[in-house]
């Protein structure tokens, strides 16, 4: 099998479309221009093959439409970032996954299986994943517990590494800090899959015995992270979980756990003076600190007992908005998970977002202030992959269509005094018509998209964006000279069928 077989193997995806990225300008504040798209095409040896000798960048999408997957990623994007650092942790982890540098610099953590698994459960182990490696937060591919596949949608799409695998910037990270040949990458995936039930066996901090009632951050902090430096925060918010489940032993619960779990101890009197101000009044915990914050999972922290629970409103993640360049446009959306579809209204509007998740999604989020929801929807914009559409789907194309048929269909006037009559007239290459026939035929079909002066914009990129209007002079029946003043457009070619005559024709009734 050749690399670009085994790479295509390796990335196997969505069989419906992929993803491009095109690199633009830098600008003058230093970020460079780019633009992901989704191209409905599924990727190919050709494609795969261009990719790898850098001729066009591809992206992979993981989700299937029966939403399964092969392979899952997380996407870790803050910096400075060190390769090496999250390779030493996933081996402590003992996890099987494999670690490339990204185009901009991050890093993309691959997990691949051996066989189509759901999306759900995927999502959920990297969800732990990224939790225990301190990286909560970060994007997971795929993206979606479910695509929403009948109404268009395909997905979101990774970059691919080896781009260019000659000299590429994409490579994999071994534990030495060291790049990987592209052959040194691929043996890897076939060596390392991973089954569901062997996933079940790794221990990712969370399913220790201690603690398994409470936050999952402090979990995995208090039992596989250096507290170094943030002791005193993190023994706090360990009094608050004691105070909730143990109300009458707490203090020399607290007191066990400090010698036990923080590395070195707190000092006796630090002990003493967090006792005091936790017995004060009750307190939430710090979910918004470090390192709090970058071990946290929200949806395990809600179902357990002494986590954060269910009363804790907070807004959910939200992610992963597609782009359909249809007319009206239609949005797909990330949350927590689970696909939203919107029209352009309901993203706009916070209050309608939280419509448009509750009739979907069967869920009620917090309502922002409109200018805060200004900020996440451009931040989401800024960043969307966009799905373009058959032209068909577009306004313009609907026009085009409505223009075509009744310039073609049986109203099409007979002589030219018909123009008066709103009928189209064809002759010399072009058909010739009054904009008020034309109007009264899309009102009758139910066409109301487009005022006046938008239907003359559209007549006139169905003429090469050249002008289309004026006089047109003809003979009447009289055979004196008239002029109407009208529109036109190139004539439309009619594929007609010549039936044959007589005898060697036989009607089908």
């Amino acid at each position: 099998m050749s690399n670009v077989e085994r790479f295509m193997e390796a990335f196997a995806g969505s069989n419906v479309a992929h993803g491009q990225t095109k690199i633009g300008t830098k600008r003058r504040n230093g970020k460079t221009e780019a633009k992901s798209f989704v191209v409905r095409e599924p990727l190919t040896e050709d494609k795969v093959s261009d990719h790898l000798s850098g001729q066009n960048g591809v992206g992979a999408i993981p989700i299937r439409d029966d939403n399964k997957c092969r392979f899952a990623a997380l996407d870790i994007d803050t910096y400075p970032i060190d390769h090496q650092k999250i390779v030493q942790a996933i081996a402590e982890f003992n996890l099987p996954m494999i670690v490339c540098r990204s185009k901009s610099g991050g890093a993309h953590l691959y997990m691949f299986f051996d066989d189509w698994y759901e999306a759900v459960f995927v999502r959920e182990y990297m969800t732990e994943i990224s939790a225990a490696l301190g990286y909560a937060g970060c994007e997971i591919f795929p993206k979606q517990d479910e695509i929403l596949s009948e109404r268009g949608d395909v997905g979101n799409f990774i970059n691919l590494p080896y781009f260019d695998a000659e000299t590429t910037v994409r490579y994999a990270v071994d534990l030495s800090g060291k790049d990987m040949s592209l052959e040194d990458f691929l043996d890897f995936v076939d060596n390392n899959r991973v089954s569901m039930a062997d996933l079940e066996k790794i221990d990712f901090g969370t399913q220790r015995e201690f603690m398994d009632d409470g936050p999952p951050c402090l979990q995995i902090i208090m039992t596989s992270v250096a507290m170094e430096g943030s002791r005193n925060k993190i023994m706090f918010n360990y009094g608050v979980y004691l105070k909730n489940n143990y109300p009458e032993d707490w203090m020399s619960r607290f007191e066990e756990g400090n010698v036990r779990y923080c590395k070195p101890s707190l000092p006796a009197s630090e002990i003493v003076t967090l006792q005091q101000q936790l017995a004060k009044k009750d307190y939430y915990y710090q979910c918004k600190e470090e390192p709090l914050c970058s071990h946290c999972n929200k949806q395990l922290c809600r179902s357990r007992k002494h986590g954060v629970g269910t009363s804790e409103m907070s807004m959910p993640a939200i992610s992963g908005l597609t782009i359909m360049l249809s007319e009206p446009r239609l949005y797909f959306l990330d949350v927590d998970g689970s696909r939203l579809e919107l029209s352009t209204k309901q993203l706009q509007i916070p209050l309608q977002f939280q419509e448009a998740c509750m009739e979907q999604l069967n869920y009620m989020p917090p309502l922002l202030k409109a200018a805060d929801w200004q900020q996440i929807v451009n931040d989401l914009m800024s960043n969307a992959t966009t799905i373009e559409v058959p032209e068909e789907l577009t306004l313009g194309g609907q026009f085009k269509d409505l223009v075509e048929q009744f310039c073609t269909s049986r109203i099409r006037a007979m002589s030219p005094e018909e123009i008066e009559l709103g009928k189209p007239w064809t002759d010399e290459g072009k058909t010739y018509f009054k904009i008020k026939g034309l109007q009264e035929f899309l009102k009758n079909r139910g066409f109301t998209k487009l005022n006046r002066p938008q239907m003359q914009q559209r007549l006139e990129e169905i003429n090469n964006n050249e002008p289309c209007h004026g006089k047109y002079h003809y003979k009447d029946e009289a055979g004196e000279w008239q002029q109407a003043r009208v529109w036109w457009v190139p004539e439309f070619k009619t594929q007609e069928v010549e039936l044959p005559t007589g005898e060697e024709y036989e009607a089908p009734f």
